[in-house]
């Protein structure tokens, strides 16, 4: 038997030891919360690094808590990327027995739901009647990823360039990011506003994405954030109240808004690119498909109305 025969002696079961052992650092109480015996167990262990040919975890003996070894933590985290792709795989599974009548899981940012997912579902449901689209809403881009990498989402919108991971994804729209500030302030019947003119000034910032610091961050001084929010209604009223301006895509503006006017920005600041993505090794239906080309239809139109 050569290395890699001994590792399909590998078992779901015993990863998952490893796992419970690891996070309660107890051999006793892991069997609890596996529904196993303690010996058991300790078996699984045994047996795992027979498999692997490494001590995978320290056993000091007595009443002292145990702990996962270099090679045990690192063969966690292989085994935390195995579950993610088997969730995935039930995942896929579910969809190719439902065919075109089963729900398409969609994730969204805020300014997404709010100017593209309307048009989009409409859209859609004309061509699809029958595919329910649940939609989910997050602020941490990063979730969002997690989840299409785990299988609980099918496609997600996401701020390109992606980090590393199982993702492919398609180009949305291009988005500039203007500031935002109260229609009463002397700022509001600007052009274009230079970026020194933000020095100093008050400014509404992001909790989750750090902006505008991401984005200003030696471009602009003395950059002045009094407050942080993830939350676009908040930022809004507290912008409309003239508290400080803020620095965002122009997608998160809603142009009917009478109280916010929205500057461009003279300077090179890139554009946030927003993309659709989803699981590239995953099964794709024919529905998932055709929403990602409406997805990229409707940003090329909002990009032609700018």
């Amino acid at each position: 038997m050569n290395k890699r025969d001994g590792f399909l002696g590998l078992e779901l079961r015993h990863l998952a030891a490893l796992e419970a052992v690891g996070r309660t650092r107890s051999f006793g109480k892991a069997a609890r919360e596996l529904g196993y015996t303690q010996s058991a167990v300790s078996q699984q262990i045994a047996q795992l690094e027979r498999v692997v040919g490494q001590r995978l975890v320290d056993r000091p003996g007595g009443p002292r808590a145990v702990s996962l070894t270099e090679a045990g933590a690192l063969l966690l985290r292989h085994a935390d990327a195995i579950v993610a792709q088997l969730d995935a795989a039930e995942a896929d599974m579910a969809a190719l027995a439902a065919g075109a009548a089963g729900p398409l899981r969609v994730g969204i940012l805020q300014s997404v739901g709010a100017r593209i997912l309307p048009a989009l579902l409409r859209r859609f449901r004309e061509d699809y009647p029958r595919v329910e689209v649940r939609v989910h809403e997050e602020a941490d881009e990063a979730e969002l990823l997690r989840r299409v990498e785990r299988g609980e989402l099918d496609l997600t919108f996401a701020e390109l360039p992606l980090p590393e991971g199982p993702f492919a994804s398609q180009d949305v729209l291009r988005d500039p990011y203007v500031l935002l500030v109260s229609a009463k302030s002397e700022l509001a019947g600007r052009d274009r506003l230079p970026l020194r003119a933000l020095e100093g000034l008050p400014l509404i910032g992001w909790r989750t994405t750090g902006e505008p610091d991401r984005i200003l961050g030696g471009r602009v001084s003395n950059l002045n954030v009094v407050f942080r929010t993830d939350d676009n209604g908040t930022l809004m009223s507290l912008v409309a109240e003239g508290i400080g301006g803020a620095v965002v895509p122009l997608l998160v503006v809603n142009p009917r808004n009478p109280a916010l006017a929205a500057l461009p920005l003279e300077g090179r600041i890139p554009p946030r690119t927003l993309g659709i993505v989803w699981h590239r090794d995953r099964y794709r239906s024919a529905a998932s498909h055709a929403f990602v080309e409406l997805a990229r239809e409707l940003g090329e139109e909002y990009m032609t109305r700018q």
